[in-house]
């Protein structure tokens, strides 16, 4: 494989990054190859030494997913970090894919009921007082109160176990990938003999 193919193969595997980030990923593989030319080797070998530019674009693609999870902890940045993990093999996304809308959706599920209740909690402490509610004015308020408190708690919660599922999503991944990477390596003939 020559460079520019290397390249363009690189630069269509990295789109959806950022393009500053795309930039110097490609600037720093460029840089690879003018280092192994100026070495002696040639094109088709520092492409062989870089490995498939589709593959490094996966992963370079997963890692920005997670790096962007770590500094941002936000409901994009989460779906960004699980996606590009799952992307990093298929046969993952077959498997995972149904279980994690399942439980992304019983997640959603709960947060909006969670609003519900609150709205419901404040409806309460609102026309409780004016509507005769059972206990005078001051058990509506409290009940409202009481109701809006539970649904935060229950948001808090759900924040903290939608965080903990995203970073076992990842690490998951990772060492799924880790284990797969030697198998889904080409195995190279060694022309060293003892």
């Amino acid at each position: 494989m020559t460079r520019a193919d290397f390249i363009a193969r690189l630069k269509n595997g990295l789109v959806g990054l950022p393009t500053a980030a795309a930039n110097d990923i490609i600037a720093d593989y460029e840089t690879h190859f003018a280092d192994g030319l100026a070495a002696g080797r040639t094109e088709a070998e520092v492409a062989a030494a870089l490995g498939d530019p589709d593959r490094l674009a996966r992963e370079l693609k997963a890692e920005a997913g997670i790096q962007r999870w770590h500094q941002e902890k936000n409901p994009s940045s989460a779906a960004a970090a699980v996606f590009a993990v799952l992307g990093l093999g298929a046969v993952d996304i077959l498997i995972l894919l149904p279980i994690a809308m399942g439980v992304v959706g019983t997640i959603f599920g709960f947060f909006i009921a969670a609003i519900a209740l609150f709205f419901a909690g404040g409806a309460i402490m609102v026309a409780g007082p004016f509507a005769g509610f059972p206990g005078g004015p001051l058990a509506a308020i409290l009940m409202g109160l009481g109701l809006m408190a539970g649904s935060i708690f229950i948001g808090a919660l759900l924040s903290i176990v939608t965080i903990w599922l995203v970073n076992a999503t990842v690490w998951f991944a990772r060492l799924h990938y880790r284990l797969l990477k030697p198998a889904l390596e080409p195995t190279q003939a060694s022309g060293v003999s003892a």
